[in-house]
């Protein structure tokens, strides 16, 4: 048998708007790719079902890009000793998904994060941490996603973890900054209740 080569990652911090000095949004990077875009693509065929049969489609290939890169955002953080403690995968309670253990590794563009998280396992060992089960709460018809596992070699994991690449100014992160496609709420969007 093969060996499996381990993933990497990347943490990303940056201060959130209004004048909290230490809340802050958390996104991620694996193997350099952007998490979102990652998931993007892992949620296009069950968003193309739905749009195939909508009564009001997004308009083109355009703005069905964007609706998918704009689907989610990073976490937001109280500080981050609170984001050390998730994303090692002792979540807060909302954003963990009873019965399952599922927890969120990314929100909703509104700053809620459980209106429309993205879910998966997370599971520490004492040499990785694996992210695996990537599934849409608010869209159990499309199963488990096309996404990961993701293995991480344990010690680097932290290290990116208590070492984020910190983000100049306060602001949103994402793909390009922030797609701000206000859909939260929506039916499209999720049901707006804790999953």
């Amino acid at each position: 048998m093969t060996p499996t080569v381990p993933n990497t990652v990347e943490f990303l911090r940056r201060l959130y708007p209004g004048d909290d000095p230490d809340r802050a949004a958390w996104g991620v990077r694996i193997d350099g790719t952007d998490l979102r875009a990652l998931v993007a693509e892992a949620t296009r065929a069950g968003w193309s079902h739905e749009w195939d049969t909508s009564e009001e489609p997004p308009d083109g290939r355009e703005e069905r890009e964007e609706r998918l890169m704009s689907q989610h955002a990073p976490l937001v953080m109280e500080d981050d000793a609170h984001a050390r403690r998730h994303f090692l995968g002792d979540p807060d309670p909302e954003r963990r998904a009873p019965g399952t253990g599922a927890m969120a590794l990314l929100g909703c563009i509104c700053g809620t994060d459980e209106c429309w998280p993205m879910m998966a396992t997370v599971t520490v060992t004492a040499r990785t941490v694996t992210w695996s089960g990537f599934h849409q709460p608010y869209r159990p018809e499309w199963g488990i996603l096309a996404l990961g596992p993701y293995a991480f070699p344990r010690t680097a994991y932290e290290q990116a973890l208590a070492d984020p690449l910190r983000l100049p100014g306060r602001g949103f992160l994402s793909v390009s900054d922030h797609h701000g496609f206000d859909g939260c709420g929506s039916p499209e969007y999720g049901s707006g209740e804790t999953p």
